[in-house]
């Protein structure tokens, strides 16, 4: 395995001597993704700002931005990179209406002058919003989740080698095991105590009517099993009161269900939003299917590459 970082600082490219210990993380929403190394000091000029690239045997893996450096007395220099996402950081207010969130992220680009890649087509068409003082992440995020609400479909923002993207998870799975062998240790936790609902209830305002209509789903055997433990929401003009009421109690509805694989064989196609095919037996359940990444943690160290990955997918929800 060759792992190469090389810096741009204007026309001149940097191909420092990298210790041992370069890590890559990255999340499914709400976060950049981000390179840390260490460098030895060769009077070489490098700047915040400046371009990074992270290549292993020579695939491309991360294209970002120097964001923070720091010296010991031993002269080796520690970085902290982020890619474009960095930016979604950035707080700003959009009203905005008759967009799906695929084209609210294109916009957002546009406006802050962002590289946009595949950016597909989330379909639905979100019929007016108002986001006041908010992150960018908070913004996409609240479309995407109003897309997810009403299609079911979850959707993964993230910055592919330098173009934003944003694509259906389920198209993001990648043909890797890991299983027993395959991840040297996990973590595995199962609860009712948050994120889970077994009763539905949306409300809606009706103008024309002056009446406050009223949807209510439910499980009554997770009912019986659990009590009553109820998501309230209210619904914005357009929304199909039925429709979503059912597609968050059918999400919702389930034990929430913790999963971290650590120091997994590592494998750069493996990213948050991606989705490996898991074996394992747990306590109260067995797992042979594909889950998706919440996060995924990568290190580089000593020749040897490992990831340790929380995943979601199924009963598992993030």
């Amino acid at each position: 395995m060759k792992a190469v970082v090389q810096i741009c600082n204007g026309g001149t490219i940097y191909e420092p001597v990298v210790e041992e210990g370069i890590s890559w993380s990255t999340e499914r929403k709400g976060s950049p993704s981000k390179l840390t190394f260490k460098m030895v000091y060769d009077d070489i000029n490098i700047q915040e700002g400046n371009a990074v690239r992270f290549l292993v045997d020579g695939q491309n893996v991360f294209y970002g931005y120097i964001f923070k450096k720091s010296m010991d007395r031993e002269r080796i220099i520690t970085i902290t990179a982020y890619d474009q996402l960095r930016y979604f950081k950035n707080k700003d207010t959009y009203v905005y209406e008759g967009k799906t969130a695929g084209q609210l992220l294109q916009m957002i680009c546009e406006d802050f002058y962002l590289r946009a890649g595949n950016v597909e087509n989330t379909g639905y068409v979100i019929p007016r919003r108002v986001e006041q003082n908010k992150t960018l992440f908070d913004i996409i995020q609240g479309a995407l989740d109003i897309t997810m609400m009403n299609t079911g479909v979850l959707y993964c923002l993230y910055d592919d080698f330098g173009a934003i993207s944003l694509r259906n998870i389920a198209s993001m799975t990648v043909p890797i095991l890991i299983d027993e062998e395959t991840g040297q240790n996990f973590d595995y936790e199962s609860s009712i105590d948050s994120q889970t609902y077994n009763q539905v209830k949306l409300t809606f305002d009706n103008e024309e009517t002056g009446m406050r209509d009223i949807y209510i789903v439910k499980d009554s055997s997770h009912i019986n099993e659990w009590g009553v433990l109820q998501y309230f929401d209210t619904l914005q003009e357009g929304e199909n009161g039925v429709q979503k009421a059912n597609i968050l109690l059918n999400y919702y509805n389930r034990k929430t269900r913790n999963l971290t694989i650590k120091d997994a064989f590592g494998d750069i196609r493996v990213r948050a939003g991606t989705a490996p095919c898991v074996q394992l037996k747990l306590d109260d359940m067995t797992i042979n299917n594909f889950m998706v990444c919440n996060s995924a943690t990568h290190t580089f160290k000593n020749e040897e590459h490992t990831m340790t990955l929380k995943l979601i997918g199924g009963e598992f929800i993030g």
